[in-house]
């Protein structure tokens, strides 16, 4: 993985803080006062590695409190201008503390090669084929950012239909484990607006950060998988002065590249790169979504998952999680034997929730 600066914003030299600077200024001063007065200096004070202690310092080039009030007071302005050129002049120090995590770039994840993007996608599509019009989607998104020679995997943002239950989430988080990137799983239904996504300005009592923007600082990387779960179900919040802030519309810039690109975090003021950001929403219903969402994204309607698939799937995961062959036989035996056009078909969370089940099973006390 190769580091990738984010943030559009420099943090200044350590050394230079106003007392570094002050220190430095006493010094210029006391030499221009030396040249003016013809006092010899030694050496060590020409070069600005060692002064005199104060007693043996000459008398016409010591520096009287009013001297340090007026190089201190000129110290700060040099410090406040060197901090306004980094664009981190508005935020207090715990913030800049925080942000510094950031400045020396964060890590991408990407697909080596076009064989190493067919071989992931490979092994994704041998896991789910039901999810095939997503994992098609996320192939051509590997093998464009291996041709292009992008930064690092990036795919374009991508809403899915329709039904519910089939593995929806459970894919996304295999494709992230797959690319090796980190993950955020968000339920819009749960959010307050678009403040849990992409932040909120201060002022708000609930004012923080997005949790993409904390992923990507807590986990050092620049382009997160964020899936979002019934993005037509996201509400809005209003503040006091009757604004209205939803979730559809604060993505809008983020779902572009050329705005993610200089994307400006309403919490800490500052731009970042969110360009690599991949962004997966789920939804039931797309009449509730607003047009300029929908057409900055792919729209893929996914299809149920047939009862061969859901079978060969149980066993693959039982097998996975160590059950007992006769755990995993009787999970198999139970689907193989639901109705294909029965009112309520097994899902994903029906299979996921038997082996739960049987894994409970076998771990229980065993009584004497």
């Amino acid at each position: 993985m190769s580091r990738f600066p984010i943030m559009k914003a420099k943090f200044p030299d350590p050394s230079l803080n106003p007392r570094q600077i002050s220190s430095h200024l006493a010094r210029h001063l006391k030499k221009l006062r030396a040249g003016d007065g013809s006092v010899d200096l030694p050496e060590e004070a020409k070069e600005e590695r060692k002064w005199p202690v104060d007693g043996e310092e000459d008398q016409r080039i010591r520096l009287s409190m009013n001297d340090m009030k007026r190089v201190d007071c000129h110290a700060a302005r040099l410090h406040d201008g060197i901090l306004r050129r980094t664009g981190l002049s508005h935020l207090d120090r715990e913030d800049r503390q925080k942000l510094s995590s950031l400045k020396n770039g964060v890590a991408m994840a990407r697909i080596s090669s076009l064989d190493h993007a067919d071989e992931l996608v490979a092994r994704l599509h041998g896991e789910m084929p039901w999810m095939a019009p997503a994992t098609e989607h996320a192939w051509h998104a590997m093998r464009r950012s291996v041709r292009e020679g992008w930064a690092g995997f990036r795919m374009s943002p991508v809403i899915l239909e329709r039904p519910p239950g089939i593995g929806k989430t459970y894919w996304m988080r295999r494709l992230g484990e797959l690319i090796g990137t980190a993950k955020v799983d968000v339920d819009a239904t749960g959010e307050n607006a678009s403040f849990g996504v992409v932040g909120c300005q201060r002022g708000w009592s609930s004012a923080r950060p997005g949790r993409v923007l904390e992923c990507i600082m807590a986990r050092q990387t620049g382009n997160p998988i964020v899936m979002i779960d019934e993005l037509e179900k996201a509400g809005s919040a209003k503040s006091g002065r009757n604004q209205s802030f939803s979730l559809a519309e604060a993505l809008l810039p983020l779902l572009e590249s050329s705005t993610a690109a200089d994307w400006s975090c309403p919490y800490y003021r500052v731009r970042f790169d969110m360009s690599h950001v991949s962004w997966i929403m789920l939804t039931n219903n797309l009449s509730p979504l607003p047009e300029p969402l929908l057409n900055r994204c792919t729209i893929l309607r996914m299809k149920e998952i047939d009862l061969p698939d859901l079978i060969v799937l149980a066993r693959r995961e039982g097998q996975a999680r160590g059950l007992a062959e006769a755990s995993v036989w009787s999970v198999t035996e139970a689907l193989s034997k639901a109705a294909p056009a029965a009112p309520s078909r097994p899902s994903l969370r029906t299979v996921l929730r038997m082996l739960d089940r049987a894994e409970d099973l076998e771990n229980r006390p065993i009584s004497t």
